[in-house]
């Protein structure tokens, strides 16, 4: 009985304490699946897991082959991102980021290294997403003409955001995908301007357009971004019943019926009108 009470409080105090002294000895948990997520070079850095009361996060960027800097707003933080989009610089400079779990905020630690993860190597001129663009459509005889806006970027010019253009240059083209509406048959063609005329469209015909990013210099995976939604033009060899729903076409008969129906009414009622009025100056005469 004796024994059963000593075994007893044995594992009280070591289920109480043990994570205690894992904690001041600096064991806690090391962030896992370390990622990057970056579209026109707004970059965050996440990872997992979630920490708990008794741990932080602290987030280190370091271009390769340089010196490792803290991000300010991710200094033993609760949360599981960090937007590295401001301390990336040179956009055309690789970087590694390590994850750093350490006391949480006002706690301290006897270790001088914490546990930590690095992240892939990542270079945001390569590897950043591209975003769908947005263009205006005008179309003519046998030809269209799509006006591309460049994409702003998460980096600043003093109080301006670059655009794509600004950061790639001549290097930035853009595809095109177009096809006559209602058919499957597609074409794609390049284009080195964000003004651009696709030819030799028959005249008459709806045709319908995306723009997509192209970066042929990148590695085969990264050269396209995503495309825009589409746009489509008009089309003037319609009939009434592809233009119009079904609904407005029968209101609009009903509609001429009802017009039709009060015209002949109105004029039938003046023509007896002025019949009974003759009659009655004939009866007069006599």
């Amino acid at each position: 009985m004796a024994t059963t009470r000593i075994e007893a409080g044995f594992y009280f105090l070591y289920f109480s304490f043990f994570p205690m002294l894992l904690s001041a000895s600096g064991s806690y948990p090391q962030a896992q699946n370390v990622t990057w997520k970056s579209t026109n070079f707004k970059t965050v850095l996440v990872w997992e897991p979630k920490p708990s009361a008794d741990y932080s996060y602290t987030v280190e960027l370091s271009p390769v082959g340089g010196n490792a800097q803290r991000i300010t707003n991710c200094i033993r933080s609760s949360q599981t991102m960090c937007d590295l989009s401001t301390a990336m610089i040179d956009p055309k400079a690789c970087y590694v980021a390590d994850v750093l779990s350490q006391p949480p905020q006002g706690a301290t630690s006897e270790l001088s290294e914490f546990p930590h993860k690095t992240s892939p190597k990542f270079c945001p001129y390569d590897d950043t997403e591209l975003d769908r663009p947005k263009f205006t459509l005008e179309v003519s005889e046998g030809s269209a003409t799509l006006n591309v806006t460049d994409s702003p970027t998460a980096i600043a010019n003093g109080q301006h955001l670059q655009t794509l253009r600004d950061i790639f240059s001549e290097r930035l083209q853009y595809r095109v995908t177009y096809w006559k509406n209602k058919s499957t048959g597609k074409k794609t063609s390049n284009y080195n301007t964000s003004m651009i005329k696709v030819t030799g469209l028959d005249h008459g015909e709806s045709y319908c357009f995306q723009v997509q990013a192209y970066i042929p210099s990148r590695t085969y995976g990264k050269q396209l971004g995503d495309l825009s939604a589409p746009q489509c033009s008009k089309d003037e060899n319609q009939t009434i019943i592809e233009v119009y729903s079904p609904a407005v076409i029968i209101s609009a008969i009903i509609l001429i019926l009802l017009l039709t129906g009060i015209i002949i009414t109105v004029t039938v009622v003046c023509c007896k009108r002025k019949k009974k009025a003759a009659n009655g100056e004939k009866k007069g005469v006599v």
